[in-house]
């Protein structure tokens, strides 16, 4: 049974009260995008991010997965940010085309082998890593707690230094403050 597009209350500027609006909206009103997906249309909002004038802010929530990793690591740099509890997954890039004549194989492979180097030398200068490192790393399906993927270079900031730098309540008793509600 349908339940309908998800809402949530959301203050319209000028309004002094809070409404109940679809989801959709508000990520629209607020320009949040959720990025991830193919390798050349990856490549392309890369490229894009590294083009435009403001500053982009980049957080992983939950899981950054292959492109999304890649889109994380293109925010600028000390503006990447992941939550405590998530994991981003570094893996080298991926082909559909083993199907394919063996001409258009071997095209397919060599162009894949260019791509990956192309990657492999944006992660070497965004985190600092040297390239046989980052080669290695991409060789399996490296998942990396936050933490570990601040100390290789693709974020900056854990979730967790953010609240401590920005809020003035402890977040472990953050929860007793609302014990009666």
């Amino acid at each position: 049974m349908p339940i309908g597009v998800p809402k949530v209350p959301y203050r319209i500027p000028g309004d002094e009260e809070a409404t109940w609006v679809d989801l959709y909206n508000v990520m629209y009103q607020e320009m949040t995008l959720f990025l991830g997906g193919w390798l050349i249309s990856g490549m392309a909002i890369f490229d894009t991010m590294q083009t435009v004038t403001p500053d982009i802010y980049t957080i992983c929530l939950g899981i950054a997965a292959s492109m999304a990793s890649f889109i994380l690591l293109g925010g600028e740099p000390t503006k990447r940010i992941a939550f405590p509890h998530a994991r981003i997954m570094l893996h080298q890039p991926a082909s559909a085309y083993y199907r394919a004549r063996t001409p258009e194989f071997l095209l397919e492979v060599e162009h894949l082998h260019k791509v990956r180097e192309m990657i492999t030398r944006v992660y070497e200068v965004r985190t600092g890593k040297p390239f046989w490192v980052v080669s290695e790393d991409m060789e399996r399906d490296v998942f990396m707690s936050a933490d570990e993927a601040k100390a290789y270079g693709l974020v900056d900031i854990v979730g967790d230094e953010m609240i401590d730098k920005h809020c003035d309540t402890d977040p472990v008793w953050f929860p007793e403050m609302f014990k009666d509600w």
